[in-house]
């Protein structure tokens, strides 16, 4: 007993959808798209930053006011208004980068490292910095992405530290 001729129809439609399946898949694995870069939020849009840490100094927010600790240097703590605490904080949130191919650094030799903790986030997000010559590079480490930034703009994200 053969198949009826709407029974080989089914077989030739479902062969050549596995075929083009298949095709398609091929073709990504022999011509892969170049990877986009693009720019992206440095923080999640909408966070609500609780407080972020650099080495040595904490700007945490206390109900609607922000503070810093600074264990490094005690009168340090007079040096900055709240204005420019929240300042220091908003331009984390507002932070849009170019993300780009990863880099060859060691681990061990990052500048610095900033880290957040945010409102509705179990664990904080961390971010590494690095440098060659004039440009800086973050290093955002749960998305495991690189962004490139200006001297000018790495030197206002980390005063407090002055690097």
């Amino acid at each position: 007993m053969g198949l009826s001729r709407k029974a080989w129809n089914n077989v030739v439609i479902f062969s050549m959808l596995i075929m083009i399946f298949f095709l398609n898949g091929l073709h990504h694995k022999l011509n892969p798209q170049q990877t986009e870069f693009e720019r992206v939020m440095v923080l999640p849009e909408q966070s609500f930053v609780l407080a972020m840490a650099y080495p040595g100094v904490k700007i945490e927010r206390i109900g609607t006011t922000w503070r810093i600790d600074n264990k490094l240097i005690e009168p340090a703590q007079d040096e900055y208004s709240e204005q420019d605490l929240v300042r220091i904080v908003q331009q984390w949130q507002s932070l849009e980068l170019q993300t780009v191919a990863p880099q060859q650094f060691n681990p061990d030799s990052a500048i610095s490292v900033v880290t957040f903790w945010l409102a509705g986030e179990e664990l904080p997000l961390s971010y590494q910095l690095y440098r060659t010559q004039e440009v800086y590079f973050l290093f955002a480490k749960r998305q495991q992405q690189w962004l490139e930034l200006s001297a000018d703009t790495a030197k206002q994200l980390f005063k407090p530290i002055e690097i």
